[in-house]
């Protein structure tokens, strides 16, 4: 019996773990791209706009607002678990260019000054968990597409 408690779950509990993941790294990215329109935090798209140009990002301004906006539609879409897979691509393309442009030779810890690429880099690894999950039971595409 101890074997099935460290080995095994049950679809009922895969589900609701993909929910609360779902739920948290959805509003984790929403939170993120409001934080680009200067909504929550101190950042504001004029600052994300010049730090992108900083980096030698072509087109700054337009890709600070595709960032912002992939963050936002990719977190309302992962969130809701509507169109869920799509809403893990727009995150994670977001986070893979964070890792190699924005956090380019600072190594791995957010402590690193300049910060290193940890917290975009697991953000894109729950990503692609997540996307190979699926939207799992609890979900608007689960109610969608059965």
């Amino acid at each position: 019996m101890l074997d099935q408690f460290f080995l095994y779950g049950s679809p009922q509990i895969d589900d609701l773990a993909v929910l609360i993941a779902r739920i948290f790294i959805g509003v984790c990215f929403i939170v993120h791209g409001l934080g680009k329109l200067g909504l929550v935090g101190t950042g504001n798209m004029a600052g994300f706009t010049g730090w992108l140009k900083s980096l030698g990002v072509p087109f700054p301004a337009a890709q600070a607002r595709a960032a912002m906006a992939s963050e936002i539609l990719g977190g309302v879409l992962i969130t809701l678990g509507l169109c869920t897979r799509v809403g893990y691509l727009l995150c994670f393309f977001v986070m893979l260019v964070a890792v190699v442009l924005g956090h380019r030779g600072a190594g791995y810890l957010i402590t690193n000054n300049p910060p290193g690429n940890e917290y975009a880099l697991n953000l894109a690894v729950i990503c692609v968990v997540l996307f190979l999950l699926g939207p799992g039971a609890y979900s608007l595409d689960a109610h969608l597409w059965r």
